[in-house]
């Protein structure tokens, strides 16, 4: 079928069925060698407002058609991967329209099973495969009976841990949150919103580090322990990361690391390379470091290869925040 037939297709408000016509334009779309914007764009204006209106058996088809397609549309996909794991598997094992923050977004909403999946990717970031991993232990531990689980105290007869189901639920709960906050932020602040930056603004002059671990860990919605934890490395990248994750500007960045370690900052140097390190640093590395930190810290694994890599700058460097002070 042409691009033509596709655009036909796409266009004719007078298909006799939502079910026919839903496949249909998957299908002819698959079938073009190199799909040009327009007709992605097409695609999705026609299919997306069907998708409450088809079957599953539907969904299933066009999810299976689209994780082989080279050009898959981007939104179509993101939808079908929300659906449950027989639909969503096709495209979550092999689909090249998600990026490492999609991965992290569907492990976050969906858990275990979705992850699972995910698992099955080729060259997976390992990263990812380790937050997986420890998502899938959790998964499968035994769970407590109820009467048990209420009942459960430790031996000086306090009430116990909470669960590990819980446990796992919270974390995925927290990358939700991380991962899909992130698109909701303007981009002429290049930051969070003032009322956030704000706060760690002033606890960073407060010269109090536990006012402003407490506001770290709110604005990147982990635990306090998760920061602490990693505060306490001799290397300073972990501040760098967690300000790029936030996605603060150069200014606010400096302004905020300036007054937490200023015995870093001696000269024009140091600050020269302060902000080359930052630029290197992309952002979606930056979220994937603050998640191990999480995915650590739940898992109550200490310091341990992971949060090593974790803390590692991309690139090397010298000076304050350089891949030798990180170590």
């Amino acid at each position: 079928m042409s691009g033509s037939d596709f655009r036909q297709i796409t266009l004719n408000g007078e298909a006799p069925k939502r079910e026919r016509l839903f496949r249909a334009a998957v299908s002819a779309f698959c079938s073009l060698t190199r799909p040009s914007r327009r007709d992605i764009s097409q695609l999705e204006d026609l299919t997306l407002p069907l998708f409450d209106c088809v079957s599953p058996e539907s969904r299933r088809y066009v999810a299976a058609a689209l994780s082989e397609c080279p050009y898959p549309p981007p939104r179509l996909v993101r939808r079908l991967c929300d659906e449950p794991l027989e639909i969503a598997a096709p495209l979550l094992i092999r689909s090249k329209a998600l990026t490492e923050i999609d991965l992290l977004a569907f492990i976050g909403r969906h858990g275990a099973g979705h992850a699972r999946a995910i698992g099955r990717r080729p060259g997976l970031n390992a990263t990812i495969a380790d937050l997986i991993a420890v998502i899938d232990r959790k998964s499968r531990q035994p769970h407590a009976a109820p009467a048990e689980t209420a009942t459960r105290k430790d031996e000086n007869g306090r009430p116990a841990a909470e669960p590990p189901s819980q446990g796992a639920e919270s974390a995925r709960r927290r990358l939700r949150s991380l991962m899909t906050a992130s698109d909701n932020r303007k981009a002429t602040t290049g930051g969070p919103v003032p009322s956030r930056y704000a706060r760690l603004r002033d606890t960073a002059l407060a010269d109090h580090p536990a006012f402003f671990h407490t506001a770290l860990a709110d604005a990147l919605q982990v635990d306090y322990a998760a920061v602490r934890r990693v505060a306490r490395t001799s290397s300073c990248g972990w501040l760098l990361t967690a300000l790029r994750a936030l996605d603060l500007n150069d200014e606010r960045a400096f302004l905020i690391a300036a007054c937490v370690v200023p015995s870093e900052f001696s000269g024009a140097e140091s600050i020269r390379l302060f902000l080359s390190r930052y630029r290197l640093l992309s952002r979606e590395a930056a979220l994937r470091r603050v998640v191990a930190w999480q995915v650590e810290t739940e898992a109550g694994k200490g310091d341990t290869e992971m949060v090593r890599e974790a803390v590692a700058p991309d690139a090397a460097g010298e000076g304050p925040f350089s891949a030798k002070a990180s170590g």
